[in-house]
């Protein structure tokens, strides 16, 4: 355990207290008599003193946990100590840049977070850029906008998505499957992502062709970044991958990899509409850029304990192109990458 007073001690960018405050009051609600676990790695040690800094202003306790000081990375578990402080925090704060393989030991992280029904924010690979961008996000706006998408999505039988570039695919929707709403203002009901703003659902089933012209997932995101120069076109045939072109033979080889390490690596597990109206750009970062408004899909773990989907997966890695056309059933929502609701 890395102590309070000495994450509290860690200097860091005054340009990254915006964005902090936003996290731990705005979108966490932190309260002066709330526990927090506060867990996070040497690489983000900065941005995680810019958090502790405000949490310490609101009054709060805290735990604070660097990976590195507890075990090997890349993690085969997660650590002990951090579930064990877990089981007594009402919020917890994940900022931390991943590692190949890891993805198993969030999931143990998140099934305590799922169980106890912390109010939990996910800042995997959360970088200086981000801070200063989508985390200075007017979240109350996100959440106004993706409340109306929310309601259109879960209403519409099935979703089509075109681009320019050559996306076209159709997404039919279960009823019996929820859509999720994480804008950035954090419940105990779901955890999300920071910065936030997307709707997602598990799909019924995908078919069509899907030109990633944005950003992939998981720690290919770091190693590739945008692929704006070398587009990756995946073909989905119900609900599966099929087929993939690239002209980086690495990334297309290790997406097809990463897709098939067990059975349903390759199912679609996820349909999300990015809706943080204040990012327009990819950076290269999956954790901002999933947010762009637009459309990503995800193929592997379908977060079933919150959509109802009756499977499961050991990966999840997105998907994310750009500048969308969308339609809810007949309804046009979005063109050319803005909203129309």
């Amino acid at each position: 355990m890395h102590s309070v007073s000495a994450l509290e001690e860690v200097a860091f960018d005054p340009e990254y207290m915006q964005g902090a405050r936003n996290a731990v009051r705005v979108c966490l609600r932190v309260q002066p008599e709330e526990k927090v676990t506060v867990i996070t790695d040497r690489a983000s040690l900065e941005i995680a003193a810019s958090i502790a800094h405000e949490l310490a202003s609101v009054g709060c306790r805290y735990g604070a946990f660097v990976l590195e000081d507890l075990a090997p990375r890349p993690l085969t578990d997660m650590p002990r100590a951090v579930l064990e402080d877990l089981e007594s925090s009402q919020v917890s704060i994940f900022a931390v840049v991943a590692q190949a393989n890891e993805l198993r030991t969030r999931m143990q992280m998140t099934d305590v977070v799922n169980r106890r029904k912390i109010r939990h924010a996910h800042m995997v690979n959360i970088e200086r850029r981000i801070m200063l961008e989508g985390m200075r996000a007017d979240f109350l706006k996100v959440d106004e906008l993706s409340v109306k998408v929310h309601a259109i999505a879960q209403s519409a039988r099935e979703i089509r998505a075109k681009t320019a570039a050559g996306t076209d695919v159709v997404a039919r929707l279960n009823p019996n499957y929820k859509w999720l709403k994480t804008s950035g203002i954090i419940s105990p009901n779901k955890w999300g992502n920071l910065p936030g703003g997307e709707v997602f659902t598990t799909p019924e089933e995908v078919n069509g062709t899907f030109v990633i012209d944005g950003v992939v997932g998981d720690y290919l995101c770091a190693k590739y970044g945008d692929l704006g120069a070398t587009p990756l076109t995946i073909r989905v045939e119900e609900n599966r991958l099929k087929e993939i072109q690239c002209a980086n033979r690495a990334l297309e080889e290790e997406f097809w990899k990463y897709t098939h390490t067990d059975e349903n690596s390759d199912r679609v597990g996820e349909f999300a509409i990015g809706t943080n109206i204040g990012l327009r750009h990819v950076i290269g970062n999956i954790l901002q850029d999933e947010k762009i408004p637009g459309v990503h899909m995800a193929f592997g773990n379908p977060y079933g304990a919150h959509t109802g989907a009756d499977w499961d997966c050991s990966t999840h890695i997105d998907v994310v192109g750009t500048n969308f056309d969308i339609w809810a059933d007949d309804r046009q929502i979005m063109r050319a990458g803005e909203f129309l609701v």
